[in-house]
């Protein structure tokens, strides 16, 4: 790439746990030299390659299919898992199928989970609660709701301290497994449609420094475990199992978990079809 900063590609990072491995991996092989990366939550990032503001970055799924005209997926790269994700999770005051009529807060950085919790409560636990927005706190939204939604950190936290306190949690991504027999896909990789078209080397070399930067990681987790455990509220083994529950591929089953989320959120309302036919991935 041009070692022009203007020329470089503008590239979306979230400042999760769940990317970290990511984002050390690039520390890594170098490759942050090669772009400008643009770190923030995942809302905000959303916003910003829907917005044209960054080239290519991660996007919530929800977001990406509310967008698929303007975007193109970059294969092989997700935040996912088969199976148990640990921080994307349900946490509760009563039993699910109880929370019919009852207020359940959303947290408010949450896109794709928050869809995926009103999904299983509307069609598996038959509960049609109350939603409001909130911030992604568990005390301040168990202080108004009965149960709430989080993502992340939070969702990472209340994880181990739910359950003290007499609360149920259920993990979103195991839920959904159990439910349809797919991987869950959280956020994918994507790349605006015009910059590709401008830019199909820079897509190619950004999207291989990626997937270096994963599999690098992936060989290094204990370490990267506890590198972060230094400065992140948990400690070393507790992150190195969460980041052994991520999986960051997008293969034929997640590709199939992820058109299976489309159409129900499809017949919700929530966004448009994903179509059958034509391409959805970025010729790299």
């Amino acid at each position: 790439m041009s070692d022009d900063a203007v020329q470089r590609p503008r590239v979306g990072h979230i400042q999760f746990l769940n990317c970290l491995p990511i984002y050390w991996g690039l520390m890594r092989s170098g490759a942050l030299l090669d772009v400008d990366l643009y770190k923030d939550t995942p809302d905000r990032l959303n916003a910003a390659l829907v917005a044209g503001d960054l080239d290519i970055g991660p996007i919530s799924l929800v977001e990406y299919l509310r967008h698929a005209d303007e975007l193109l997926l970059l294969p092989n790269l997700a935040v996912g898992s088969d199976g148990p994700v640990l921080s994307v999770n349900l946490v509760s005051t009563r039993p699910l199928a109880e929370l019919d009529g009852r207020p359940v807060a959303l947290g408010s950085t949450s896109r794709t989970g928050v869809l995926l919790a009103q999904m299983l409560l509307a069609d598996r636990y038959g509960a049609d609660p109350e939603y409001f927005r909130c911030p992604p706190e568990l005390n301040q939204m168990l202080l108004e709701a009965d149960a709430g939604v989080l993502i992340g950190d939070p969702a990472l936290r209340a994880l181990y301290e739910a359950p003290a306190l007499g609360l149920e949690v259920t993990d979103l991504a195991e839920a959904w497994k159990e439910w349809t027999g797919l991987p869950m896909v959280f956020a994918v990789w994507a790349v605006r449609k015009d910059f590709a078209a401008a830019q199909p080397g820079m897509v190619k070399e950004v999207h291989e420094a990626f997937q270096r930067s994963r599999d690098l990681c992936l060989g290094e987790l204990d370490e990267v475990a506890g590198a972060a455990a230094r400065w992140e509220p948990f400690d070393a083994e507790t992150l190195a199992t969460y980041f052994r529950a991520l999986d960051f591929s997008l293969g034929e089953r997640q590709v199939a978990g992820v058109r299976e989320f489309a159409r129900r959120a499809a017949e919700r309302g929530e966004a448009p079809p994903l179509p059958a036919d034509g391409p959805i991935f970025a010729q790299v």
